[in-house]
């Protein structure tokens, strides 16, 4: 099985721009799928690659840097048949909410002088 690579990526980015930059970088068509949603146009688009070994890896990952991806999925043991979107974005929105988010900034206040277990003099 291969591992497929997922990228999430603004709207404003051209998707005909990535397909010919994965193209360019070695991937057949029948190496990724762009996922597009014609009915929100200010929604944004996925991408999936499959990818075979780290030179593939390495390739897609600067494909999506060009594209400015907003943010990159690596799934193991997944082909490229079995990344449909449904599939690809239950994946994702369990990784999501997997996902450790930052925390608001918590202010730990040290000891004063005030009341403490030892006695002065």
């Amino acid at each position: 099985m291969s591992k497929i690579l997922a990228g999430l990526f603004d709207s404003n980015n051209d998707y005909k721009k990535l397909e010919a930059d994965l193209e360019n970088s070695g991937f057949a068509d029948s190496e990724y799928i762009i996922y597009i949603d014609d009915s929100h146009s200010s929604s944004k688009y996925l991408a999936s690659v499959a990818v075979k070994d780290s030179d593939q890896g390495d390739r897609a990952h600067g494909v999506f840097s060009q594209n400015k991806v907003l943010k990159t999925y690596s799934f193991d043991n997944i082909s490229i048949d079995q990344a449909d979107y449904q599939n690809i974005k239950k994946l994702i929105d369990a990784r999501n909410r997997a996902d450790i988010h930052n925390s608001p900034d918590v202010r730990i206040k040290g000891s004063t002088n005030g009341m403490d277990s030892e006695v002065k003099f």
